[in-house]
């Protein structure tokens, strides 16, 4: 299945490198472009894309508030959004992940992981960028404006399991890393995992992650 991809971002020779870039996978396809957040939206919308690779800061509308806007349109439920950002440590990437987005790339990443990170994103799978550390993730996502005090009381909904494989997740381990480490097969591990995010309402694994900091089943450094 082909990945239909938007780019949205105010530099037009930066949308048309990765237009360029990813036109040449044989599995994806960019299907518009747009110079700012709203235009990003409307384009979400009438295009189907399957990822959107979304700038932060744009004009009209930057990219928090645009991925809010899709991430709360339930006929975009499929839409997954992949944040670019010039530093990979940015004050606005809880917003964004807070906001729904799946992951967050830097704008200087190597073909090969920006192609890798759509696909894994558009499989609902990604979190950050493949330079990413799990002290990066704790940075991003355990900032005091992240917490939330309702977030643990939803936590009742997991089974001592399910808690389990989420708190590794958050820890930044994927799929075949828990198995490994519960010795459990990788399908048994997803399975767990996508079961949690069903509970919690998380859209991806970058959504349960935010949860397992807010609530404070995981907290930095640990």
């Amino acid at each position: 299945m082909t990945i239909r991809v938007l780019l949205a971002d105010d530099q037009a020779l930066l949308r048309g490198t990765f237009k360029l870039l990813i036109d040449s996978a044989p599995d994806m396809e960019v299907v518009g472009e747009a110079a700012n957040g709203a235009e990003a939206v409307e384009l979400a919308r009438s295009r189907r894309a399957d990822v959107v690779l979304m700038d932060i800061r744009m004009p009209v509308l930057d990219g928090i508030e645009a991925t809010a806007r899709i991430c709360a349109d339930e006929d975009l439920a499929g839409v997954r959004i992949l944040i670019l950002t010039t530093f990979e440590v940015d004050e606005h990437l809880v917003d964004a992940l807070r906001a729904g987005a799946g992951g967050f790339l830097g704008k200087g990443v190597d073909p090969p992981d920006l192609l890798d990170a759509i696909r894994t994103v558009a499989a609902g799978d990604a979190l950050l960028s493949p330079t990413a550390t799990r002290q990066l993730i704790a940075r991003v996502v355990a900032q005091p404006a992240a917490a939330d005090p309702r977030a643990g009381r939803r936590l009742d909904l997991l089974t001592p399991r399910e808690r389990e494989v989420m708190i590794l997740a958050a820890l930044g381990l994927s799929n075949h890393d828990i198995a490994e480490r519960l010795h459990v097969t990788a399908v048994t591990a997803k399975t767990h995992v996508n079961r949690a995010m069903t509970k919690l309402g998380a859209r991806d694994r970058a959504q349960l992650v935010v949860i397992a900091y807010q609530s404070g089943l995981v907290r930095p450094g640990a």
